[in-house]
């Protein structure tokens, strides 16, 4: 089943950027999927992030 996902401008240092494609690149993800990783990781480090957000997001992985 297909996520509906919230879209919004985002605003970044060209700096940033570069290094984000960078880094997105090396680990073969497009930028906006690599920032959204980046993002739940830190939620999850942080108990931020609701569980049942982490188990959904396990099963469309497998």
């Amino acid at each position: 089943m297909a996520s509906i996902k919230k879209s919004f401008p985002l605003r970044i240092d060209p700096h940033i950027y570069a290094a984000l494609e960078r880094w997105a690149q090396d680990e073969l993800r497009s930028v906006n999927a690599h920032i959204e990783y980046i993002l739940r990781d830190a939620l999850l480090k942080a108990g931020r992030l609701p569980k049942a957000d982490n188990t959904e997001r396990k099963a469309e992985v497998e």
